[in-house]
């Protein structure tokens, strides 16, 4: 079964990067983006996309007018196309039944009634989205409750795998493609009509079929492991520092274990994005719906070391400079959640901000790809408890590094940016009051160099760089 026109719900990070790649291998398909939201549909049309990703940029402009379209006429494309990719939003509940944990299917299930009351002919209907088990079975049943004569539906999953910063080399060179569906024949025509799409830059034996629960649970278990990973380390740096141990090293040494590898083991200030966190929650409510009290407690634990790490590090930055930052200026570099992405969604650099601005500090924040009206916007949010005003009066956004660390006290590697390393910390020095301090909260900077120039430095999982502070202070304090 092959296709000549496929449509995707939703032009956010999933929908845009997978339909602009989907466009870019198979050029005899028509592949349509659609959006209720005309700024977002604005931007995807302009020189200026809505979100930054390495090679993005290229091959929206290489396919965009020609079998690539980003369009608000969201009936159209439904009646246009014959498999339609839901790619909307779910977020965690933030009210009600599951607050804080359950994933809100509001977006969903719009999506699923909008294509049931626009579709005139039969459908294939993929859920792209992060969504809990048995949510294609809602889908399902939203479908056929509402079907019409002569139209019937295939519901599929088929779970991203993306990680911000690299989606586009993720979806050109994916590690596997899942594909979930029913075993009836109509099913698995579908399953092979949209496996069709991948086999023109996917080898076979990377596209994995499997029932539809499997599917969607795999998504989940997939990042609740990673996240669990980082959890791990950062756990261990703990450790590492209260004992003398290097976390760096303790992380290579089980590392170059084959059957643990060596990739997520990074310790930092802790994970961020919109899956993990998300994710994790959602699967903790899993198990909870399901009366698994002691599994649920065992993945809220992933989340809970994760929120101690951002504590504990903002509380390493207060007890450095003197057990008070009122009245401090602080740099915040890097608001984005990890680098190579735009992305603030859970990001640490906004809990850090948080938990410093409460303490009275004046807060500098530069990210090279950021927008400052975000960084207003995440700061703002009611959710996380600032007053605006307290914000507005404690807040700078700078346009450069060198602006935000000037006349500050200390400076905060939020951000993995790869400037960041190659800043001119000598003259960066020298525009700091003294003591100068460096909290890497990535361990991307060379810390001995750092030192050698005058600075206090701070980082996470060694114990020898603080001793080498309070060495530093107890000199004198200039």
């Amino acid at each position: 079964m092959t296709l000549k026109k496929i449509c995707c719900i939703g032009a956010g990070y999933v929908g845009g990067p997978s339909c602009a790649v989907i466009a870019y291998k198979c050029p005899e398909l028509q592949v349509e983006v659609v959006d209720l939201s005309k700024e977002r549909i604005a931007q995807w049309n302009s020189d200026k996309l809505p979100i930054f990703e390495p090679r993005l940029t290229e091959i929206v402009e290489e396919c965009r007018g020609k079998n690539l379209t980003f369009s608000t006429n969201v009936d159209k494309a439904i009646q246009e196309s014959e498999l339609i990719f839901i790619c909307v939003n779910t977020p965690t509940k933030n009210f009600g039944l599951g607050k804080g944990r359950a994933a809100d299917l509001k977006y969903i299930e719009s999506a699923a009634r909008m294509i049931a009351s626009v579709a005139q002919s039969s459908k294939i209907v993929v859920e792209k989205s992060t969504v809990p088990v048995k949510a294609a079975e809602s889908i399902a049943q939203i479908l056929k409750a509402n079907v019409k004569p002569g139209v019937k539906y295939q519901v599929l999953s088929n779970p991203e795998f993306l990680a911000e910063g690299s989606a586009i080399k993720d979806l050109l060179e994916p590690d596997r493609v899942l594909i979930g569906g029913e075993q009836t024949v109509e099913d698995q025509e579908a399953v092979n009509a949209l496996s069709w799409i991948y086999e023109h830059w996917v080898p076979r034996s990377q596209i994995i079929t499997m029932n539809t629960w499997s599917s969607e649970l795999s998504k989940l278990a997939a990042n609740a492991f990673l996240a669990q990973r980082i959890s791990s380390i950062n756990a261990m740096s703990a450790v590492c520092e209260a004992t003398g141990a290097d976390v760096a090293e303790v992380s290579h040494a089980i590392g170059t274990d084959s059957r643990i590898g060596s990739k997520f083991l990074k310790a930092s200030i802790g994970f961020g994005g919109s899956c993990f966190q998300k994710d994790v929650l959602n699967l903790v409510y899993l198990c909870e719906c399901l009366n698994l009290p002691e599994v649920a407690a065992y993945w809220q634990q992933v989340v809970n070391i994760n929120d101690y790490q951002r504590r504990r590090f903002a509380n390493r930055i207060i007890e450095c400079l003197f057990n008070s930052v009122t009245d401090k200026r602080i740099a915040i570099l890097g608001f984005a959640f990890k680098k190579d992405t735009g992305d603030t969604r859970e990001s640490a650099a906004i809990y850090l901000s948080k938990y410093l601005i409460e303490e009275g500090a004046h807060i500098r924040i530069y990210d090279p790809k950021v927008e400052h009206c975000q960084i207003k916007r995440e700061l703002t949010d009611p959710d996380l408890g600032l007053n605006a005003d307290m914000v507005t009066d404690l807040v700078t956004l700078c346009t450069d590094a060198y602006q935000a660390c000037n006349n500050c006290h200390a400076l905060v590697i939020c951000t993995e940016w790869d400037e960041f390393i190659r800043l001119d910390y000598k003259t960066i020095y020298s525009k700091m009051l003294k003591p100068a301090f460096i909290f890497d909260g990535r361990t991307i900077l060379d810390h001995k160099s750092l030192i050698e120039i005058g600075f206090h430095v701070e980082t996470i999982g060694k114990k020898l760089a603080r001793k080498q502070i309070h060495r530093s202070i107890s000199a004198g304090v200039q």
